[in-house]
């Protein structure tokens, strides 16, 4: 597999040393109509380098505003959200948009990758906003397919690769860019029972290079294979433990049946 040098993937030997994220005394108010929903109730957390949380809860605790504010996609109505040192809740919309491009991976539910478009192509993307050369986005994007195990597939569309095939494409994309923290949420929602550990496989293997991984899944079968889950509740952070014995998803699929089983 191939190696790619990136801040997140350099710190497997420091890891949970540095704080990556701190969120402080956050609140989240939405407006609908004359009712005002109160998302989240004074969330602190702080999440080092290096670390694989799972994100947890039931519809409506707050788990995805949540995950929308450490993905820059929302703003805080009061508290404190630093990233790498920066307090991002004070940015304006341009400069969290430099902020999601150069430093957050995005990896969604249902893929989202264009169907006229490559393997290769498709992880090609983010980097169009990313001032680098032809040559090095080729580079990034060939490399990035290779550590999720798809330098084989880099010419396929979408439409030739199975679920879990096109999730790892998706997984490669958010990784083009070089990100400090890799943001999933519910990636495996749409995968049957075999594709969903492959996919947490890949995801546990790039958190072993380094890399922060933070997931927001409903499935406690899905966030086991993390070290760390935060249970939300109501809009407050009810459970922080860590998972002192999680397996290995790679020892796990050696006992599954194969598609072709």
């Amino acid at each position: 597999m191939a190696t790619i040098t990136q801040p997140g993937l350099e710190a497997a030997q420091s890891r949970e040393t540095t704080t990556l994220i701190r969120v402080a005394d956050v609140h989240k108010y939405y407006e609908l109509g004359e009712t005002r929903v109160h998302a989240l109730r004074g969330v602190s957390v702080e999440i080092g380098r290096g670390e694989f949380v799972a994100i947890m809860g039931a519809s409506g605790s707050g788990k995805s505003t949540f995950m929308n504010i450490l993905g820059c996609l929302d703003r805080p109505s009061s508290g404190q959200y630093y990233l790498e040192g920066t307090e991002v809740s004070s940015l304006d919309k341009k400069q969290l948009a430099a902020i999601r491009n150069r430093k957050i991976g995005f990896v969604f539910q249902g893929f989202n990758l264009l169907s006229r478009t490559t393997a290769l192509e498709n992880v090609e993307l983010p980097t169009l906003y990313a001032h680098i050369s032809r040559e090095e986005s080729v580079k990034r994007a060939n490399d990035a397919l290779e550590l999720v195990g798809l330098g084989d597939r880099k010419l396929h569309y979408p439409s030739q690769l199975s679920g879990g095939q096109q999730q790892r494409v998706a997984i490669a994309r958010a990784l083009v860019n070089r990100p400090a923290i890799l943001l999933a949420d519910e990636p495996t929602g749409n995968l049957d029972s075999r594709t969903s550990v492959e996919i947490m496989d890949v995801l546990q293997k790039l958190n072993d290079k380094g890399l922060t991984v933070v997931l927001v899944t409903h499935e406690s079968d899905i966030a086991r294979f993390a070290r760390r889950t935060t249970q939300f509740r109501d809009g407050k952070i009810r459970h922080d433990d860590r998972i002192s014995d999680r397996p290995a998803a790679s020892e796990i699929l050696k006992s599954m049946p194969s598609v072709e089983d």
